[in-house]
């Protein structure tokens, strides 16, 4: 047995658990028991939709009884809210309102809505991004009352939830020596706890965590030479009795300890343009980590001694298999052992991969590169080119269970790049300056 032999077959054993450590002669199938949500993934307490992704970060939405095939031009449009200028960010909600953002003239304005569409408040965050493509990025996060936003200059605001008003303010790039990057600042911020987790990519920092009432340094990781921030944003997770936060830089894949701040590894992950955009995604002691434009995605095994986290153990990763994926903006879904994500430059449909061998299941030509979450077995995936589809995944394809056009499609724009959101059988869809909310509740 090979090296990358035998770091497959571990990574497998990590996911299906102790039991399976028994019967290690060969390797095992695909990790069934995975479940929705990874073991060891660290949620959002709050109730909701609290931030980017959902309460894990991971894109999957744990309701049921949900429209198993949606009628011919799509499910029923309860409302729609405009004036949202351009942006990217997807909606988040927590306590009962909406929050989302948007550059309008020349500032970036963080709107909250009611659940029926209402305009409640709104407040500013600091000027609109004017530098290429126009338009907010990065979405909200909600702990304990209050919210935090990161605009596109690398400042992050803490702003009372009910009211809007601003509690504290931090540019980040200026506090930890950072450079702006090509296409903008984008992250969605990490509540940790008391903590806010920032990337600055700067010379004082990678990473660094802000007391969330205060907004003053708890720690902040080593700087990596040469390097800055990337587009991406973190997760956060328990592994091996520590807690872990990874994310990509402009040029690295890294984890960081979640509780002293200590950087623990990186792995080279430049591409053409340094745009490391999609998230992490962890299950199982195995970080899949991808990219457009530069080396192959990758399955990468942590390893290291066990321990208090923030502990001396040394933390190392290897290779545990490749794949030729290219997601850029729509990010990837892992559902039951099977990742799945849409193609850049190398193949612009959806694909289907084992978590645990790297092979191609299969893969889709329709729809449209794009993003998606999961829900009560099907995905729901929002093409950059306009439409909006429903579909089941099986065995060898992924059924369509629904289709209508969110805009209308516009082949050679393919800027449709929000993130799709569920709440209390709601679909949320965004392009820019409005937000449409369906009813998907199953009849």
């Amino acid at each position: 047995m090979n090296l990358r032999e035998a770091a497959l077959m571990l990574c497998a054993l990590a996911m299906l658990g102790p039991a399976s450590a028994a019967s290690a002669g060969a390797p095992p199938a695909a990790p069934a028991a995975l479940g929705k949500h990874a073991a060891g993934a660290v949620p959002s307490p709050e109730s909701g939709w609290p931030q980017w992704r959902g309460k894990y970060r991971d894109g999957i939405c744990d309701e049921k009884g949900l429209l198993a095939a949606w009628p011919e031009g799509g499910p029923r449009n309860l409302w729609k809210a405009a004036g949202l200028g351009r942006g990217w960010s997807s909606p988040i909600i927590a306590g009962g309102t909406l929050y989302i953002t948007g550059d309008v003239a020349d500032e970036c304005v963080i709107f909250a809505f009611d659940l029926a569409g209402k305009p409640r408040w709104q407040a500013k965050n600091g000027p609109a991004w004017k530098g290429p493509y126009p338009g907010a990025r990065a979405c909200c996060a909600y702990s304990e009352g209050r919210l935090y936003h990161m605009n596109a200059h690398g400042r992050a605001a803490c702003l009372d939830a009910a009211t809007g008003k601003e509690l504290w303010a931090v540019n980040t790039l200026e506090a930890f020596e950072g450079k702006n990057i090509t296409w903008a600042t984008a992250e969605c911020l990490l509540v940790d706890g008391p903590r806010l987790i920032v990337t600055p990519g700067g010379r004082k920092a990678m990473m660094a965590a802000l007391d969330k009432t205060s907004g003053k340094t708890v720690w902040s990781s080593d700087p990596i030479p040469g390097d800055r921030a990337g587009y991406a944003s973190p997760i956060l997770f328990e592994h091996g009795g520590r807690r872990h936060i990874v994310s990509l830089s402009g040029q690295h894949a890294l984890g960081v300890d979640a509780d002293t701040g200590k950087l623990l590894w990186t792995v080279p992950c430049k591409n053409r343009w340094e745009v490391n955009v999609s998230p992490a995604v962890y299950a199982g002691g195995c970080v899949f980590i991808v990219a457009p434009d530069g080396p192959d995605a990758r399955l990468l095994r942590l390893k290291g001694a066990a321990g208090a986290s923030g502990g001396s153990g040394g933390v190392t990763v290897e290779e545990a298999w490749a794949s030729d994926l290219d997601t850029l903006t729509g990010g990837v879904v892992l559902v039951d052992g099977v990742l799945y994500g849409a193609g850049y430059r190398k193949f612009r449909g959806w694909r289907a991969t084992d978590f645990t061998t790297g092979k191609t299941r299969y893969q889709a030509g329709e729809p449209d590169s794009g993003s998606a979450i999961w829900a009560d077995g099907r995905l729901y995936v929002l093409s950059e080119s306009g439409p909006m589809s429903l579909l089941k995944p099986t065995a060898d394809g992924l059924d369509a269970c629904g289709r209508f056009d969110l805009v209308p499609p516009a082949p050679k724009k393919r800027d449709v790049w929000p993130h799709p959101v569920i709440l209390d059988g709601r679909l949320y869809l965004r392009y820019h300056d409005t937000l449409w909310c369906y009813d998907v509740r199953g009849k």
